[in-house]
């Protein structure tokens, strides 16, 4: 087998070391994310449930008046 040079183990070296800072970034991700999943999940179903209640309200508010819209669209001009 042939010897691997001095530069050559000094970039194994960094290598590793880099590979190591990598795992433990890494690591401090996956527990941030999983630390704020739920809030996201938490968020994502209020915002369903603001929907659903707007959605209801639509149904049920009347239209509005002919009078009020062309009251609306005098004054723009």
């Amino acid at each position: 087998m042939w010897r691997l040079s001095i530069k050559q183990n000094v970039l194994l070296d960094q290598l590793r070391e880099q590979g190591k800072r990598i795992e433990k970034l890494s690591k401090v991700e996956h527990d941030l994310i999983k630390e704020v999943h739920p809030q996201v999940n938490e968020i994502k179903e209020g915002m369903e449930e603001m929907m659903a209640v707007v959605k209801e309200n639509a149904k049920t508010a009347p239209p509005a008046s002919k009078k009020n819209k062309q009251w609306f669209t005098s004054q723009d001009r």
